[in-house]
């Protein structure tokens, strides 16, 4: 099966077709940067523009860094508050002319990951997070997805933990990888104390440059770094999509599972 899946960012929108029999990219990835501000019909112009590039018609998959139900996004991290309570499933789907499904980010990476990546046959609570912008999450019971958990938020040293942790931190506060490292260890202490989980997954773009702070983390919880990369969400997307074609016997059943969850959480 071929599926476009597009990611949207905060600074970017990017989207490629997937082979969702193999999680693999089978054309190179088109980026647009994300309109700022990221307003919901400015944003779904470029989503068409995407789709356009790659004359694409069919079933879509689009992940989003907010909290995704039924197609309604509840939260707007990164892009603007006027996206909070809008139907931005249905707005991509007016606007593109073809079926989505519409899922959060760190949801969409994290099916990707347990499909053909480093969460294959992992049992047991595995939480994975993406370091970029901000901080993501997904947790999975043995391979069943709790969605939208955007742990990212959770208040550490009085503010969002992604405002203490992500990676965009280390870099704009010139931070050190050890003194960075600290912060992550701070952080994943706390979903250690929460969740006593059995594995953690990292990923985001800094996970190709784990070598540089896994040494110095701090957590009882074995880590491990993602496959995919920032090729997670837009696999992942494409996945969740597979559920909307008439052969959907074939489509993943973590990506069934998402969307049984999310169309049943009204």
């Amino acid at each position: 099966m071929e599926i476009l899946g597009i990611d949207i960012g905060g600074s970017g929108i990017k989207g490629a077709i997937v082979d969702t029999e193999k999680g693999e990219f089978i054309t190179d990835r088109h980026r647009i940067p994300t309109p700022q501000p990221a307003l919901p019909n400015d944003v779904a112009d470029v989503v068409v523009e995407i789709v356009e590039h790659f004359g694409y018609s069919g079933p879509m998959g689009v992940c989003f860094p907010a909290i995704v139900k039924s197609g309604v996004t509840l939260s707007a991290a990164n892009v603007d508050d006027s996206w909070i309570g809008i139907d931005a499933e249905g707005l991509f789907e007016e606007k593109t002319g073809n079926p989505i499904i519409l899922l959060n980010d760190a949801d969409a990476a994290g099916i990707a990951e347990f499909t053909f990546g480093a969460g294959q046959d992992h049992d047991g609570t595995v939480i994975m997070f993406t370091l970029g912008t901000g901080i993501g999450s997904a947790i999975f019971i043995n391979g069943t997805l709790v969605p939208n958990t955007e742990f990212g938020h959770m208040e550490l040293k009085g503010m969002d933990a992604e405002d203490y942790a992500a990676d965009s931190v280390r870099k704009n506060e010139d931070l050190s990888w050890k003194k960075w490292s600290k912060r992550v260890s701070r952080f994943l202490d706390k979903m250690d104390i929460l969740f006593s989980p059995d594995l953690y997954i990292i990923g985001g773009g800094v996970s190709k440059k784990h070598e540089k702070f896994f040494p110095a983390l701090k957590t009882s919880t074995p880590v491990i770094p993602a496959a995919l990369r920032n090729h997670a969400g837009i696999i992942g997307a494409a996945l969740a999509a597979s559920v909307l074609l008439e052969d959907a016997d074939s489509a993943p059943a973590i990506a069934e599972n998402l969307v049984d969850v999310l169309t049943d959480n009204d």
